[in-house]
C-alpha cells in the first residue's frame, strides 16, 4: 500500500513538474484575512434624491393615479379674487311673528356690520318669517315681482346698493306660482340680485322623543346648485341641511368657489353634535372658508334654533364664533390662506380618478 502511495506521489511530481517547469512558476503566498478584519466594509450611502427627481417620481405617481379625472368636467383653476383680504359679518338675529319689525331689524344690523367695516354681510336662515311649516305661506314673498310683493328681497337691494356692499341675504320662504321655496338671495355692492339659491335638500327628519319635522309638506326642493361671482370673490351658497350632503361642497369646491355660505337653524338635537363639525368637515375636505349664520334662540318658539353661528377656515380651523343670543360678528378672512393650505395638503393633485370620479352634472350637461 505505501508503495503504491510513493508511487502515486512520485508520478504526481513527475507530472507536475512535466507538464508546469518550475522555471515557468511564480508562486505567491495565499492571503487570509485577519481574525480582527471580519467586517465587510460598508458601502457609500447614495445621494439623496433631487428636487427634480422627487417631482419627477410624484408626477409619474399623479398620472397614474389620474387626479384630473376625479372630477367631471375638471376642475377649475381657483380664480385670483378681487380683493385678496376684507371683512365679513355673520348677523345673529333674533326672529319675532312680527314681519315688519323683523325687516327692520334685519337692516339695522347689516347697517351695523357694515358700519364695523363688512364688506360682505350674511344672514341667518328663515330671518323674516318663524320657522314653522305653518308660516312659510302666510310670509312667503314674490321675489321675481319684487316692489311690496317682496318687501325682505326689496330691502336687501336697497342697503347693498345704499352701502355698496355684498349681501347673502340669509333665506326668506319665497313663493313662484304654485310653489314654496326656502330661497337665499345674494346682492351685489350695486343692489342688484346676482344670485338666487333655493334650498336643494329639504329638512325631513324624525328622532323620535326629540324632534320631527317634514319642510317638504309646504316646500319644494330647488334644482340648483348656486355659486355667485361676487366683489369679495367667489361663493357657493347652500341653506341649513344642504351643509349635510359633502358632494354639494366638492361640487361648488370644483367650480373654484373660495367661500361657502350656508344660512343655517340647526336646532338642539342636532345642533351640538353636528352644527360645527359640519362647517368644520366642509371647510378642511375643500380646503376653502365656510360662513355659517342662525337665528337667535328663542326658547319660547316652536322651533328653537341653536344659535353659534360660525367662520370657518381653510384648514378646519375656527376663527370666530358665538353662542346663542343675539350677536353681530365681524372677523376677517384672508384668501392667501387657501393656497397656503393647498400648498401644505396638495390634496387635488393626490386624488385617485382611476377609482372615483364626483361628477357635476349641471356642468356636464351645458358643455
Amino acid at each position: 500500500m505505501r508503495a503504491g502511495l510513493g508511487f502515486l506521489s512520485s508520478s504526481a511530481a513527475f507530472l507536475a513538474t512535466d507538464l508546469f517547469p518550475t522555471s515557468h512558476l511564480t508562486l505567491k503566498p495565499l492571503l487570509f484575512p485577519s481574525p480582527n478584519s471580519n467586517r465587510i466594509p460598508a458601502r457609500r450611502p447614495p445621494p439623496p434624491p433631487t428636487r427634480r427627481t422627487l417631482n419627477a417620481a410624484f408626477s409619474a405617481m399623479a398620472s397614474a393615479y389620474k387626479p384630473e379625472e376625479a372630477r367631471v368636467p375638471p376642475a377649475l383653476q381657483l380664480p385670483t379674487p378681487p380683493v385678496s383680504k376684507f371683512k365679513i359679518a355673520l348677523c345673529q338675529l333674533a326672529v319675532t311673528a312680527d314681519k315688519e319689525r323683523n325687516i327692520a331689524h334685519a337692516r339695522k344690523a347689516i347697517e351695523e356690520a357694515a358700519g364695523k367695516g363688512a364688506k360682505l354681510v350674511l344672514l341667518p336662515e328663515i330671518w323674516n318669517s318663524p320657522y314653522s311649516n305653518d308660516s312659510f305661506p302666510i310670509y312667503a314673498e314674490d321675489i321675481e315681482a319684487g316692489g311690496d310683493a317682496s318687501p325682505s328681497f326689496s330691502m336687501l337691494s336697497e342697503v347693498a346698493r345704499n352701502l355698496q356692499i355684498t349681501i347673502v341675504g340669509g333665506s326668506i320662504p319665497e313663493r313662484s306660482g304654485d310653489c314654496l321655496y326656502n330661497t337665499c338671495c345674494v346682492f351685489g355692492a350695486d343692489g342688484k340680485l346676482k344670485g338666487k339659491h333655493r334650498k336643494i335638500h329639504l329638512f325631513d327628519i324624525d328622532i323620535p322623543g326629540k324632534i320631527t319635522f317634514k319642510e317638504s309638506k309646504t316646500l319644494t326642493a330647488g334644482q340648483h346648485p348656486t355659486i355667485v361671482d361676487t366683489d369679495v370673490g367667489r361663493i357657493g351658497i347652500g341653506i341649513c341641511y344642504d351643509i349635510r350632503f359633502q358632494e354639494l361642497a366638492m361640487l361648488y369646491a370644483a367650480r373654484g368657489a373660495h367661500l361657502l355660505c350656508y344660512p343655517g337653524a340647526f336646532n338642539m338635537t342636532t345642533g351640538p353634535l353636528h352644527w360645527e363639525l359640519l362647517q368644520r368637515a366642509r371647510a378642511a375636505d375643500n380646503q376653502l372658508f365656510v360662513a355659517t349664520c342662525s337665528p337667535a334662540r328663542d326658547s319660547s318658539s316652536g322651533y328653537v334654533a341653536w344659535g353659534h353661528s360660525t367662520l370657518v377656515g381653510p384648514f378646519g380651523e375656527v376663527i370666530a364664533t358665538t353662542e346663542h343670543e343675539e350677536a353681530i360678528i365681524v372677523d376677517e378672512i384672508d384668501y392667501s390662506l387657501i393656497e397656503l393650505r393647498r400648498s401644505n395638503l396638495p390634496l387635488q393633485k393626490q386624488r385617485r380618478g382611476d377609482l372615483y370620479r364626483l361628477v357635476d352634472v349641471q356642468r356636464l350637461n351645458s358643455e
